[in-house]
């Protein structure tokens, strides 16, 4: 039986940090309260390619590790990033609709890349339009032929992005802030991590999950699907 509009909490694509696995992603996200978790429908997706050398988690999670796709040293030429972009679209075809992108590292410097991609009618063409972005430990591309095609507009879905005051990519993660309208910014004293949320954060991230939730249900009937964690 599927949910009405009012119930329906908003759905996102969940892509995890480089070499690392969608359940590392939901373990790192449950340390998050329920009051948060139990709002949102989230979906936990694998990278498509195993990870070609040491993951930086190693001896914290265990394996399988995985990555989005692969680049140069100093990041600005990408390996595999088309059939990225399509492995991710196939998947929101087939298990969609989705209203956002929830993203970590390797994960947020695609989820925030995505909606202007697409808005130039360049990535997920054959989806809704995403609506909404969790950006945690983020940065731009540094392609400026992607960064050209990524943020040369304003990219208009709302989105919250996590800044740890200690994260190597802070500053990245700073200047990202201004491709975005209105970006909302929870700011938390740990380095490159899914932190845990403080009262302030808390609070800032509940009210963020409350405006959303008046989109979702203004967006009209859907068919809902069941909730449940996809791993492959």
């Amino acid at each position: 039986m599927g949910l009405n509009n009012e119930e329906r909490k908003p759905r996102f694509l969940c892509l995890h940090g480089f070499r690392t696995s969608a359940e590392i992603l939901r373990k790192q996200v449950c340390k998050w309260p329920e009051s948060v978790l139990e709002k949102l429908d989230l979906v936990y997706l694998d990278a498509p390619f195993p990870a070609e050398g040491k993951s930086d988690v190693e001896g914290i999670f265990p394996p399988p590790y995985y990555e989005w796709f692969q680049f140069n040293p100093v990041f600005t030429e990408y390996k595999n990033f088309d059939e990225c972009l399509a492995y991710i679209e196939d998947f929101m075809v087939k298990e969609g609709p989705f209203d956002g992108l929830l993203g970590f590292s390797q994960g947020a410097i695609l989820s925030a890349a995505l909606p202007g991609l697409q808005a130039k009618g360049l990535a997920l063409t054959k989806v809704p339009k995403i609506k909404f972005v969790i950006i945690i430990g983020g940065a731009k591309f540094a392609s400026p032929t992607l960064a050209e095609k990524a943020y040369s507009s304003l990219i208009q879905c709302q989105s919250v992005h996590f800044l740890g005051e200690t994260d190597f990519l802070k500053p990245h993660g700073t200047t990202l802030l201004e491709s975005f309208v209105e970006p909302v910014v929870i700011h938390h004293p740990k380095g490159h991590t899914v932190p845990r949320l403080d009262e302030k954060g808390l609070e800032t991230m509940l009210d963020f999950v409350k405006r959303i939730q008046i989109v979702v249900a203004c967006d009209g009937p859907v068919i809902a699907t069941e909730e449940k964690e996809i791993h492959l």
